[in-house]
């Protein structure tokens, strides 16, 4: 079974939303994965996704059971057979905490999408529309990594 875990900064709005919609894309297609998430922050740990992500995921039938946010730890480098980061700047924190011989481990998230956008814009401070386009960008990545996987 491959491993794969979500990283943002806070684990509380873009790597939940990538673990609840990985998740459930994988087992639509009866493919065997596990799915994690993180943040390259502790400030949440414990706490819940963030209720607007919340929101609009169930809109599309995803599940955040479950989920709660967590610091990522070097264990994870060890665990975790691919790692995917939101944006560049937690990219290169993982790059950072990451032991130089699991580098290959590490990519951004949306290199896996087919659209020119790399980064997972970060919806917190703004309204209800950047989780929709959180999601939709999550979504088309998400159908090429499981495609990738097959």
């Amino acid at each position: 079974m491959k491993k794969i875990l979500i990283v943002c900064m806070g684990n509380i709005c873009r790597s939940p939303t990538g673990e609840a919609v990985l998740k459930y894309l994988a087992q639509q297609k009866g493919i065997a994965l596990q799915v994690d998430s993180a943040g390259t922050i502790g400030f949440h740990a414990g706490n819940p996704p963030d209720p607007r992500s919340v929101q609009a995921g169930e809109q599309r039938g995803y599940s955040f059971n479950g989920i709660c946010s967590r610091q990522v730890t070097t264990q994870d480098f060890d665990d975790f057979d691919l790692i995917l980061a939101a944006d560049t700047h937690n990219l290169a924190d993982l790059e950072a905490l990451c032991p130089p011989h699991l580098h290959y481990k590490l990519a951004l998230f949306l290199q896996y999408g087919e659209q020119t956008i790399l980064e997972i814009p970060d919806p917190y401070y703004g309204g209800s529309q950047g989780f929709d386009i959180v999601l939709d960008l999550i979504e088309a990545a998400s159908h090429t990594i499981l495609k990738k996987l097959q």
